[in-house]
């Protein structure tokens, strides 16, 4: 059953007052910095990207120096976030696209975005919502997975979620709301052992109810 505009305002609302600071757990200062971020961040926790980017960053201070890197070096300070051969071929090619495509400025658009080398469009989003202060839905599993188990979406696939749920959300909620469900997902709601006797939005989840059917 679909949910009910009322029903997504309390979420949205309840979630705002769980986790004021809607923020994306990644570190960085400069705009390329958390497209980089989020390249390494692939198949990776957040932590682990925030442990290895300072030293990172102070090899390659600028967007010129890392597009002039060597690929094997740039390797040799990713090595441990995984998937390291690609990731450092894509953040290389990424910089030297950048300086040569788009004057030197992380693309504010999902076309040009999406034409960056690892950049696909959850990542794309996470620029748009975080540098520019643009509508976004950020799909990751968190988003996934919460989305599908409070009932505002019936489906894995991203690309439909994010259509989904840019249907329902308010465009100028839609961004942090996503922030929000991985604090949420991470808090709250894990893969497994969802807490949902604790959950602020127990009543308008579809698996929070199931649950405190089952449970009497």
């Amino acid at each position: 059953m679909r949910k009910r505009q009322k029903d997504i305002g309390e979420i949205i609302r309840l979630l705002e007052n769980d986790y004021p600071e809607a923020r994306c757990s990644l570190d960085y200062q400069k705009d390329y910095e958390l497209l980089f971020a989020t390249r390494l961040a692939a198949q990776c926790t957040d932590a682990r990207v925030n442990q290895i980017t300072p030293a990172f960053y102070t090899a390659y201070p600028t967007l010129e120096a890392i597009a002039a890197a060597d690929v094997a070096d740039v390797e040799n300070y990713i090595r441990s976030c995984g998937f390291y051969h690609s990731k450092a071929r894509d953040i290389v090619s990424a910089a030297q696209m950048i300086l040569t495509d788009f004057g030197g400025r992380v693309p504010d658009n999902m076309e040009d975005l999406l034409k960056l080398p690892g950049v696909g469009r959850k990542t794309a989003n996470l620029i748009l919502g975080d540098v520019y202060g643009k509508p976004a839905v950020v799909v990751d599993t968190h988003c996934i997975r919460l989305s599908n188990r409070i009932g505002l979406v019936d489906t894995e696939d991203p690309v439909k979620i994010e259509a989904a749920l840019r249907e329902i959300l308010p465009p100028d909620k839609s961004n942090d709301f996503c922030h929000r469900l991985v604090l949420h997902g991470r808090a709250v709601c894990p893969a497994r052992g969802p807490k949902c006797d604790i959950c602020s939005i127990r009543k308008h989840c579809d698996m929070g109810m199931k649950t405190k059917t089952a449970a009497g």
